[in-house]
């Protein structure tokens, strides 16, 4: 994480700017970044799922902007906690730029290898991880697993049924 916010401030420096969350899988991601950066900063958030229930792939992305502050002139830096095919990504970083930011980057925790199904490229990634279903961290898996205070893959057959209570 300390590389990740060493990144942000080596490309942002002391600009005030505004962290932008992806909800919810990225609220842990976005709690640990925030307390490492220095530079003056306001948070926001954006809701935006293509997982439901049991899905382990993704579906039709939906995306929430209600929550976001006013962006228009700032410096913006998107958040999410994985990038896999690039879909999410890809959906939010035009609904933001819509709001004319001066400038819109991203960061996001982990980099699925071999997924990605689009031409754009996060602009900072804490890890790069292996094609596998993760959970830990703020990731879920039919809403279960957030909390763990790591990150951990999921075996195939953890994927068929409901998450163990």
């Amino acid at each position: 994480m300390k590389r990740l916010a060493g990144e942000i401030h080596q490309h942002q420096g002391q600009r005030a700017l505004t962290v932008v969350a992806v909800l919810t899988g990225s609220v842990v991601l976005l709690a640990d970044l925030i307390r490492l950066l220095e530079m003056p900063l306001r948070v926001g958030l954006i809701q935006a799922r293509s997982y439901r229930g049991a899905a382990t792939e993704p579906g039709p992305l939906e995306i929430h902007a209600e929550l976001l502050p006013p962006i228009k002139g700032r410096d913006v830096l998107l958040v999410d906690d994985i990038f896999d095919t690039g879909h999410t990504l890809e959906g939010i970083l035009p609904q933001i730029q819509k709001r004319e930011p001066r400038s819109l980057h991203s960061a996001v925790l982990l980099r699925k290898q071999k997924r990605q199904q689009v031409a754009i490229e996060p602009d900072h990634v804490a890890f790069q991880i292996p094609d596998e279903f993760v959970v830990g961290y703020g990731l879920d898996f039919q809403d279960e697993y957030r909390n763990l205070p790591y990150i951990a893959a999921l075996e195939p057959h953890e994927l068929q049924g409901p998450p163990s209570q």
